[in-house]
């Protein structure tokens, strides 16, 4: 088997923190355990993309960023990447994603796309009557539980819908699914590859917020395969090949003995314990990268 070259595309922040260094040195070391090498690339080096065998990026993508610039030029090179440009491209946009995930029959919350018109007290009292309270408003293009907000009422529906009116021509508007934590499958060309829950704090309905000026994170709880509810799993891999083949984070809320995806996350965390009963994690997005051609 020939050495190949692994690269890490990086920003100063992911190795600024401790959790995703140790992270990053864990996808080093699994590309050396298996007779590679692998090299970390910032944004100023971005000429050296050009040079590798394949590229996992591990920095925030957005189709207005380097990552994206990276991975097109991956694409473009006929360089495996994770994540793909158009795993990009459609999870940055949750209109897209939800699209997506109607076409191809995936269960989601009751959701509708609201145009800057429909941002009223009417629209918003039509959809309380027919969803009941509270509404979950969403601006497409938010990351980390950005731009996420509950309205309680109408006159929350309208500030919050104006608010990411001024982002976005059209928002978000979904049913609010009651839960204490959500649903991780991690996906890796089409098949899983881990499972945790996100135990949500008690102080938000998010995995991230801040809360009085702080922000709090939920706990991350890694669940092995066995104990994964068949219903979650299945409805997780169909989100996740939903998008495309690469690497994904969906996100699930089980309520009532149902199972809706909240969302298809590209660049999926895996630096809070995800990994705990899945050590095999890195070398198998190693091969993907390196060895499936």
């Amino acid at each position: 088997m020939r050495v190949a070259s692994l690269g890490i595309f990086v920003n100063r922040q992911t190795v600024a923190s401790g959790d995703q260094l140790h992270s990053l040195i864990k996808c080093r070391d699994a590309a050396e355990d298996l007779g590679h090498n692998a090299d970390f690339i910032f944004p100023a080096e971005i000429k050296k993309v050009l040079k590798t065998d394949g590229l996992f990026i591990r920095h925030n993508t957005d189709p207005l960023n380097m990552a994206f610039v990276a991975a097109k030029m991956a694409s473009l090179h006929n360089i495996p990447v994770i994540d793909d440009p158009s795993s990009i491209q459609i999870c940055a946009d949750k209109i897209n994603m939800y699209y997506h995930l109607m076409k191809n029959g995936v269960p989601i919350p009751r959701t509708e796309f609201i145009g800057r018109k429909d941002v009223c007290p009417q629209r918003a009292t039509e959809l309380f009557d027919r969803w009941g309270t509270p509404l979950v408003l969403k601006e497409p293009g938010t990351s980390f539980s950005a731009r996420v907000e509950k309205a309680n009422d109408a006159d929350e529906f309208v500030h919050l819908g104006k608010r990411f009116s001024r982002l976005s021509d059209i928002i978000v508007a979904q049913e609010f699914i009651r839960s204490s934590y959500d649903w991780r499958i991690g996906v890796l060309d089409g098949q899983l590859l881990y499972a945790c829950k996100y135990h949500i704090p008690p102080e938000t309905f998010k995995i991230q917020a801040s809360v009085n000026g702080h922000i709090v994170y939920c706990r991350t709880e890694s669940v092995p395969m066995d104990q994964i509810p068949s219903s979650v799993l299945e409805t997780g891999l169909k989100a996740a090949r939903s998008i495309g083949g690469g690497l994904y984070g969906v996100d699930l809320k089980e309520s009532q003995g149902k199972v809706y995806v909240i969302e298809v996350n590209d660049n999926p965390s895996l630096d809070d314990g995800e990994d705990d009963h899945y050590p095999g994690i890195y070398h198998r997005i190693v091969r993907k990268l390196l060895e499936s051609n």
